[in-house]
């Protein structure tokens, strides 16, 4: 057995797991302000395929702690542009030109951040930083990251069984290409 099969299947046995929804409880938490931490959906989509009747309610588990998580790194960029700024690490006018695009801008970058695959951690510790105002902050991380999370509990009830089918099948071959990719991004001048 591969790698990733190994990986795949450690990951199912958690899913089962009694602790399962606290350990999604933490790591939708923790993903939400520190670094690196992998994305909830990587215990979500396993813990719904596992009990596919309880995809909506682990989806609703991993948004409130993913949010939660977030309001954190909010108050935390918020503590770490003082340091930034008491160090003379960035300049205070900087601050201010990126501030006022965020202000403009912020919304939608929590947005994209919160729904896509980029690290909603540093959306989160950036709109603390840029003083993005806090109730539209969490409102959209809210409606972001539930639509994200329930989506996939969504498309695992839909073909969930197929999925893992192809997973089991092919995720070797998936994770050493994956790897090849990020290895030719990184050596490529």
């Amino acid at each position: 057995m591969s790698i990733f099969s190994s990986i795949y299947l450690k990951i199912l046995n958690w899913a089962e797991s009694k602790h399962s929804v606290y350990y999604l409880s933490i790591l939708s938490f923790i993903e939400s302000n520190v670094l690196p931490y992998p994305p909830p959906d990587v215990l979500l989509a396993p813990m719904s395929l596992q009990k596919p009747k309880k995809a909506y309610q682990f989806a609703l588990i991993t948004t409130i702690f993913s949010v939660l998580g977030g309001i954190v790194g909010y108050f935390l960029g918020d503590f770490l542009l003082d340091i930034l700024l008491n160090y003379h690490i960035i300049k205070e006018e900087t601050v201010s030109d990126i501030a006022t695009w965020f202000k403009d801008y912020g919304i939608y970058v929590v947005a994209i951040a919160a729904f896509s695959p980029l690290p909603f951690k540093l959306a989160c510790i950036s709109a603390g930083m840029l003083n993005m105002s806090f109730l539209p902050f969490v409102l959209i991380s809210f409606i972001s990251r539930g639509l994200r999370f329930f989506l996939v509990a969504f498309f695992i009830r839909l073909i969930g069984d197929e999925v893992d089918k192809l997973m089991r099948k092919y995720i070797d071959p998936i994770g050493y290409s994956l790897i090849l990719v990020l290895v030719i991004y990184l050596l490529w001048p």
